[in-house]
């Protein structure tokens, strides 16, 4: 998968500029808050505990500002993606007990056609990895600026 692709899978309505969550349980609220909104989730608590459940095997914040919770539920019918930006940064114990400021909320069904959700994480990482890549994307003003950075990637 490349940048492009990725970026394709980003959508304007799951993108959250602006976090106002102060606590790791009030950012995957926010987070999921969105796929509620839409409609492509069956159950916002069933998406909540599944992922709470996830972070007890080790927590998703990543380290230097991000966090990228994800989790495969049956709430779910495809694979999606929201994006939320936290301009105070959020205590979300990440394994460099950093801040963080950009968060990739990743869900997927249990079983899919398109065998996305691995590629979408690992993507998601590889480019986080780029401390401009980080920075630009935690700096984007709006959601097209956003997907110009991660296009950007591909040059």
């Amino acid at each position: 998968m490349n940048s492009t692709e990725l970026a394709e899978l980003f959508r304007s309505d799951f993108f959250l500029s602006k976090l106002s969550a102060n606590t790791k349980e009030k950012v995957m609220e926010e987070l999921v808050q969105p796929l509620v909104n839409i409609g492509v989730v069956k159950s916002k608590r069933l998406v909540l505990d599944t992922l709470s459940k996830r972070e007890t095997l080790g927590s998703t914040g990543i380290g230097k500002g991000v966090a990228v919770p994800h989790c495969r539920t049956l709430a779910v019918s495809d694979v999606h993606v929201v994006i939320g930006i936290s301009q105070n940064g959020v205590d979300y114990d990440a394994v460099d007990q950093k801040k963080v400021n950009l968060f990739f909320l990743i869900v997927a069904p249990p079983h899919e056609s398109s065998n996305l959700y691995l590629p979408v994480l690992g993507k998601i990482v590889e480019l986080v990895r780029d401390g401009k890549m980080r920075k630009a994307m935690t700096c984007a003003s709006d959601f097209g600026a956003f997907i110009q950075i991660v296009k950007g990637n591909d040059q």
